[in-house]
């Protein structure tokens, strides 16, 4: 993975992936380049998927009345 694409934004990084995806679409792409391409949207997507994991992690925290920090575990809902 490239060091460049993890300081990326979140949005910066998906929008680079749909621009790569769309170039690979259009089918005109050379063989070489679409290696490439197809390379640097699989770190592309990692980088993404780390960053997603990253903040459900830090949203699913909850923190109680004596300042300790617990994963939050929501009700189950009646049925």
């Amino acid at each position: 993975m490239e060091k460049k694409d993890e300081k990326l934004s979140f949005e910066d990084s998906m929008e680079k992936l749909e621009t790569i995806v769309k170039d690979l679409e259009r089918g005109d792409v050379k063989l070489d380049d679409a290696i490439e391409k197809y390379s640097e949207a699989m770190s592309l997507s990692k980088v993404c998927s780390d960053k997603l994991k990253k903040a459900e992690d830090a949203i699913n925290k909850i923190v109680s009345e004596d300042g300790k920090v617990d994963d939050f575990a929501p009700l189950e809902e009646e049925q």
